[in-house]
C-alpha cells in the first residue's frame, strides 16, 4: 500500500474541494460543503485514494463483456459543475437518473433532512452497489429504485430538480410531466454524438436552457437509448450519426476517403473548440461524426481532430470535416480553422463547411452563445436551421 493510500482522506477531500474552486467547478459554499462531507472513496472501494480524489477521473462501477464502461461514478469536476447548474436548495425533492451512490449522497447533503432524494437506475447490480454504499456511509435516507427511466418517472410524483447522470438522446414526456412548474432539469443532452450538460427550466410547454457545459457520459440504456447508425470507411475510420436522413453509404464514402484529399482554409480563427463543435453539429445540413484511430491519424490519412470525434458534413459519396493549422495572423488563438474534404462533391461540401466556420468566428466565438430549446410533441416536417429531430420532440438552438 502506498503512502498516499494510507494518507488522511479528509485532507485529500479538502485538497479536491480547493482544486474544484480553483477550476470554477464549484462556486457556492453549499456545494463545497457537500463535497467536503461525503467520503468519495467509500463509494469506490476498489480504487486507490489517488484515483478516488482525482478531479477529472471517472470511477468504473460496471463494465460490459468487452470491458467497456456501462456505469461509472462521474469525475468530481463534472459532478460539481452539474450540481451548480442544478441550484439545489434545502427541502427540495430531487430525482437522480443513473445511479452510483456518491452523487446521490452529495444531493442529500444539499437538500438536508427536510428534503428527499431518489436515485434510479435500470441496472439491478448498479443499484445494489449504490444501496450498500449509501447505507454504509450514513445516507440510508436516499431512496433507490430499479426501473427504466423512460416511462416510470411520471409515476414518482413531482420533483423540484431532476438530474440525469447518463447521456440522454431525448427528453421523455414522463420527465417533463414530473418536473415542478418552477423546477429544473439538468441532463447531458446528446445531438449527433455531441453531448452537453444542459440546465433546463420550463418556458410554457417547452424547456429552455439556463446554461450548458461540455461533458462526457456513458449512454442511456433501455427504451431511451439513442439510435445509432455507423459505417466503417476502412479499419480505424468510422462515420456515425443518429439522424436517419443522413446518407451513410460505406462503399461510396470509403472510396472517397481512399481518393484525393482537398483542403480549404477559412481565414477564421480557431478557438474554443467545444463551442465551435456544438455550433457545427447543430448547423450542418447533413451531420455525422467522424472517428479515427491513432494509427490512421499517424499515417496522415485523417486529421487529429477525428481522434475524439469531429463534426462531419456528409453526402451520398463525399464528406468534409474540420481541421486547423498554425497561423498567428488569425487572432489570439494562433490557429486557423480549415476543412478537409474527400469525394466528388468535396469542393462544394468544403465551402459549405467553411462558411459556417467563418460565421461562428465572426459572430459567436465566445462561451454561452447558444440558447437551447427543447420542444416536445410532433416536430414540423421542415425543421428550422440549428435544430435536431428527436423521438418525442425536437431540439432547436438560437445563437445570440
Amino acid at each position: 500500500m502506498t503512502q498516499l493510500e494510507t494518507a488522511d482522506h479528509g485532507a485529500l477531500r479538502a485538497d479536491m474541494v480547493r482544486a474544484l474552486y480553483k477550476e470554477d467547478a464549484i462556486v457556492s459554499e453549499a456545494v463545497a460543503a457537500a463535497f467536503t462531507a461525503v467520503p468519495r472513496h467509500r463509494f469506490a472501494p476498489e480504487a486507490t485514494l489517488e484515483a478516488a480524489y482525482n478531479l477529472h477521473g471517472i470511477l468504473p462501477v460496471k463494465k460490459d463483456e468487452h470491458g467497456l464502461n456501462m456505469s461509472v461514478i462521474s469525475a468530481a469536476h463534472l459532478q460539481g459543475v452539474m450540481l451548480e447548474q442544478a441550484g439545489i436548495k434545502p427541502g427540495m425533492r430531487v430525482l437522480e437518473i443513473g445511479s452510483g451512490g456518491y452523487n446521490a449522497a452529495l444531493i442529500q447533503e444539499l437538500v438536508g433532512p427536510g428534503g428527499e432524494v431518489i436515485s434510479l437506475d435500470i441496472d439491478r447490480d448498479v443499484i445494489d452497489r449504490a444501496r450498500q454504499n449509501l447505507d454504509d456511509t450514513g445516507y440510508g435516507q436516499v431512496k433507490t429504485i430499479v426501473a427504466d427511466a423512460e416511462t416510470v418517472v411520471a409515476d414518482l410524483g413531482q420533483f423540484d430538480r431532476i438530474i440525469a447522470t447518463v447521456a440522454t438522446w431525448d427528453i421523455p414526456p414522463s420527465w417533463i410531466a414530473a418536473l415542478a412548474e418552477d423546477g429544473r432539469l439538468v441532463t447531458p443532452l446528446t445531438v449527433c454524438g455531441t453531448t452537453r450538460s444542459v440546465a433546463f427550466e420550463r418556458d410554457g410547454e417547452d424547456l429552455v436552457s439556463l446554461s450548458y457545459k461540455l461533458c462526457h457520459f456513458v449512454p442511456m440504456q433501455g427504451e431511451g437509448a439513442a439510435p445509432d447508425r455507423k459505417v466503417m470507411l476502412r479499419d480505424g475510420v468510422a462515420l456515425q450519426t443518429d439522424n436517419d436522413q443522413v446518407p451513410l453509404d460505406a462503399k461510396a464514402l470509403g472510396r472517397a476517403l481512399a481518393g484525393e484529399r482537398l483542403e480549404k482554409w477559412s481565414g477564421a480563427a480557431y478557438d474554443l473548440p467545444d463551442e465551435l463543435e456544438w455550433f457545427m453539429t447543430l448547423n450542418l445540413k447533413s451531420p455525422a461524426r467522424l472517428h479515427a484511430g491513432q494509427d490512421v491519424i499517424d499515417a496522415g490519412l485523417v486529421e487529429p481532430s477525428a481522434k475524439l470525434g469531429v463534426a462531419a458534413l456528409v453526402s451520398e459519396d463525399s464528406f468534409a470535416y474540420r481541421t486547423r493549422r498554425a497561423n498567428p495572423d488569425t487572432g489570439t488563438a494562433g490557429f486557423e480553422s480549415g476543412v478537409v474534404a474527400h469525394g466528388p462533391q468535396a469542393e462544394e461540401l468544403a465551402e459549405q463547411y467553411a462558411v459556417l466556420l467563418r460565421e461562428w468566428a465572426a459572430d459567436y466565438q465566445r462561451r454561452g452563445a447558444a440558447i437551447i430549446r427543447y420542444v416536445p410533441g410532433a416536430a414540423p416536417a421542415q425543421l428550422p436551421q440549428g435544430s435536431a429531430r428527436k423521438r418525442h420532440g425536437y431540439v432547436t438552438v438560437a445563437w445570440v
